[in-house]
């Protein structure tokens, strides 16, 4: 593109978004996109190739490619494989105004590494990422200078949790003239564990006996064996969730008083339990008390990571636009809704 068209395209009222990461999470995200009128698709990234249409990308045909041929880059005419898929489409892609890093992030310096590309790139724009792993996070904090340097505007956890209930304590902390503890526990049901590989193996990661490493060199195999085991059950406690770190950033309470935990049931649709947060604390007048924001069971996982995740996208464009880089999170930022 002409660098006349580049700038017509960034001063459309349109966000054009390009996704990087074409799993489950991904296809979901695509599929959130589609009937939005203030976004366009228009880029997309997986492991073995990319798509980019500045007119915009088709969900059903990406996802039929993506599934017949298991990659993007097949599709045509606008696909290409690569070995290096995000830094070739980032190179290629130069009207996209933002992109969900909808990625496992496997390793856990993974998310870290994609955002130097980008600030390597000498791209610019906004990143929004659903990250779990409080240390995954505090990497990202490490990059802050420089992504404010680069120009680039980055929003992490901005997900279910992290990212829409975190904001929720956020909210309900404000009750409070201090804070004793935030609670949040999460109930995810799918029907098949392998629409979602990596969420799944991030999942497991958290288990006793388990950790990142050992998580990501598992074979679909064993995790099919271990997930026979439990009946499909994953039950996890006191999880290393980067709701913590971003509630303490965001001067709400210190991360030692924030618990994270869940059920995951990999093979029923149905949740196992409603997703919530629980924020207690004591009020000016010596009163103590508990406020409980609970999501609708009917609201799937996708739903709840990938609709928050494209809201904090479209504040972190106005955030841009106004000359605001650096590192945010989900917790400091409110979302706008993308219609």
């Amino acid at each position: 593109m002409s660098a006349e068209q580049v700038t017509a395209f960034r001063n459309s009222p349109t966000i054009r978004v390009g996704l990087l990461g074409f799993g489950g999470l991904g296809q979901a995200a695509a599929r959130v996109l589609a009937p939005k009128r203030e976004t366009l698709w228009v880029a997309a990234a997986d492991q073995k190739g990319y798509a980019y249409d500045p007119r915009g990308l088709n969900p059903d045909t990406c996802i039929q490619t993506y599934h017949s041929q298991g990659s993007l880059g097949y599709l045509e005419p606008t696909g290409n494989l690569s070995h290096n898929s995000i830094a070739d489409l980032i190179a290629r892609a130069d009207a996209v105004d933002g992109y969900f890093l909808a990625l496992p992030n496997l390793p856990n310096t993974f998310m870290a590494s994609v955002a130097q590309q980008f600030i390597q790139s000498g791209w610019r724009g906004v990143l929004v990422d659903a990250l779990k792993r409080t240390s995954a996070v505090e990497q990202l904090l490490d990059l802050k200078e420089q992504l404010q340097a680069a120009g680039i505007t980055y929003l992490t956890g901005c997900g279910a949790t992290p990212g829409l209930l975190t904001a929720a304590a956020n909210l309900a902390a404000q009750s409070y003239a201090e804070i004793h503890s935030v609670k949040i526990t999460f109930g995810v049901g799918i029907a098949n564990w392998e629409a979602y590989r990596a969420t799944i193996r991030e999942d497991i990661a958290h288990l006793p006996g388990y950790n990142v490493e050992r998580a990501s060199a598992m074979t679909d195999k064993e995790v099919g064996e271990l997930l026979d085991k439990t009946n499909g059950i994953l039950s996890l406690e006191n999880m290393e969730h980067a709701d913590d770190i971003m509630l303490e950033l965001a001067g709400i309470c210190d991360r030692h008083q924030v618990t994270v935990g869940g059920v995951v049931d990999t093979r029923n649709p149905k949740k196992p339990l409603s997703t919530n947060v629980q924020v207690t604390g004591r009020t000016f007048e010596g009163k103590i008390s508990t406020h409980t924001f609970t999501l609708g069971d009917e609201t799937s996982m996708a739903a709840n990571v990938c609709g928050p995740a494209f809201g904090y996208l479209k504040a972190g464009i106005s955030l841009h636009r106004k000359g605001i880089y650096g590192l945010l999170t989900a917790a400091e930022v409110m979302p706008q809704f993308v219609k």
